[in-house]
């Protein structure tokens, strides 16, 4: 899904080339010119509508079963009738798995069409889906979850990859908009769907009413959906993806663990391999990258923009742990709130961040992200300060007002950060920029849970849990300052094709 640009030594492209669109199936020698013709008028087609919306619905079905999965862990562990320890890999494998994965999704995205694409990663989730449900123990749930996060960690790179082949500059920021319900309202429907189906049904239903939807979305996209972009001859490097295993794998993995109560020293030595491993990884991909032949283009570096954005979005990612990990611990060792209601408390901040998504997507479009990034920032060290300050006497009519606040304003970084850093790049690096700013956001989610976990539990054991709770969301607080430097520094960008825009 790419056109051969080639970028010259500050990272600006250089229109060189040849098309390299050797198609099979629905050839996307005609697809191709609808999205540059959508960009040069400023206009979608309806066939590009439908594209989106189904990658939509696909991505927010991935999503949902993701976060409905990891609530199920405590039911799961007496059905089972295995140890905490153990049942912690249905959430640890789909995450390493997502980690190997995501970083290839560059070189998957140039090499197949949009429809194939589609196709591999939702008839993976399906199958594992499928091969789920029907689990006769807890190996084949474990493998049956590996296969399931093989399709998603491909849906949200395919679906950016799209967006910004088919969406003209001056409306991107709307449609970007539109994943942040998928990213967003998908986790916050997760915990109070999973009460209610694990209240009135087996855990197998968690599958059973998912895969319907799963095998209508993968039946609508290989009737309707139609290649986008142009596909690129790439080799693939066998070395590079080897690399991949220890060098993400192991970081995240890592990282995951490192913060737990029985760590040990298998974490440590992880993540010191994770790290040696993606040190070889990057200079691998450096020197592919002469030749052209990278697994991961990291030249988008190149492009000042992308790589503000992608910090911001790390440091955000660190400090949105802070929500999804401490709160759901306060609200049920404090406040001494059920799953259920836990899941509805926090309801609402997951919903409001996901339908302010667009809004803020269409005030992007019009003002630049700098109004938008500088306010979410300072909003977001704001909430977390106030979350460093609530005790067992707190009410939850607050914390719940203090979620909504945080949810706004990360929606208030997150689409114009997005928007922001994959505008100013050419085509040839559109999946590449996309599998980056998803691995980095693996990577930063799983360093944000190690750090603020870490934190928590050691002063948790000396001064108890309010305090540790307020130790950790003070430096979730710390973190986000960071952000507000980042996002003083961010700019509109114009489009490396020079499509109209901003």
């Amino acid at each position: 899904m790419s056109t051969d640009v080639t970028s010259d030594a500050n990272g600006k492209p250089e229109s060189g080339a040849s098309g390299a669109a050797a198609t099979a199936g629905t050839t996307s020698t005609q697809a191709a010119p609808q999205g540059h013709a959508a960009q040069a008028s400023g206009k979608m087609s309806r066939e590009s509508v439908t594209v989106i919306i189904t990658l939509l619905v696909a991505t927010f079905v991935v999503i949902l079963n993701e976060t409905i999965m990891n609530v199920a862990l405590q039911r799961l562990m007496t059905d089972l009738q295995v140890s905490a320890s153990t049942v912690q890999w249905l959430a640890t494998g789909f995450m390493l798995t997502m980690a190997v994965v995501i970083p290839t999704t560059g070189f998957i995205l140039q090499r197949m069409s949009t429809r194939g694409a589609f196709m591999l990663a939702m008839g993976l989730f399906s199958g594992g889906t499928l091969l789920a449900a029907l689990a006769p123990g807890f190996l084949v749930l474990l493998l049956a979850r590996i296969v399931q996060a093989g399709g998603t960690a491909i849906m949200l790179p395919l679906l950016m990859t799209t967006i910004l082949t088919l969406v003209p500059m001056s409306k991107r920021g709307a449609v970007m908009g539109n994943v942040s319900i998928a990213i967003s309202v998908a986790p916050a429907m997760g915990p109070t769907v999973s009460g209610i189906i694990l209240d009135n049904f087996s855990w197998r239903f968690m599958f059973v009413f998912v895969l319907p939807v799963a095998l209508a979305a993968f039946a609508i996209g290989a009737k309707y959906l139609t290649n986008v972009g142009e596909r690129e001859k790439t080799t693939l490097d066998v070395t590079s993806v080897i690399l991949t295993v220890p060098a993400f794998g192991g970081l995240v993995y890592g990282l995951s663990q490192i913060g737990g109560s029985n760590a040990g020293v298998v974490p440590v030595i992880a993540l010191v391999v994770g790290l040696l491993c993606l040190a070889l990884f990057v200079f691998r991909q450096l020197k592919l990258q002469k030749s052209d032949a990278p697994l991961l283009d990291l030249r988008a570096f190149k492009f000042r923009m992308f790589t503000v954005s992608t910090l911001l979005m790390v440091v955000a990612m660190m400090a949105l742990f802070g929500g999804v990990i401490l709160l759901p611990l306060y609200l049920q060792n404090t406040l001494h709130l059920q799953p259920l209601e836990t899941g509805l408390a926090l309801l609402p901040g997951g919903l409001a961040m996901g339908l302010l998504g667009p809004v803020i997507g269409r005030i992007f479009d019009k003002v630049g992200p700098l109004p938008l990034t500088l306010s979410g920032s300072v909003l977001m060290v704001l909430t977390l300060w106030q979350f460093s300050r609530l005790d067992e006497g707190s009410a939850l009519g607050w914390v719940i007002a203090l979620h909504v606040a945080l949810s706004f304003g990360l929606a208030l970084l997150f689409t114009p950060a997005f928007t922001t850093g994959l505008n100013p790049l050419p085509p040839h690096l559109y999946s590449h920029g996309s599998a980056i700013i998803s691995t980095a956001q693996q990577v930063s989610g799983a360093a944000g849970t190690a750090l603020l976990v870490s934190i928590y539990a050691v002063v948790s054991a000396s001064s108890g849990l309010v305090a540790g709770m307020q130790a950790a969301f003070l430096a979730a607080t710390v973190i986000a300052l960071v952000a507000v430097v980042l996002s003083a520094m961010m700019r509109k960008t114009e489009g490396a094709g020079g499509h109209g825009g901003h």
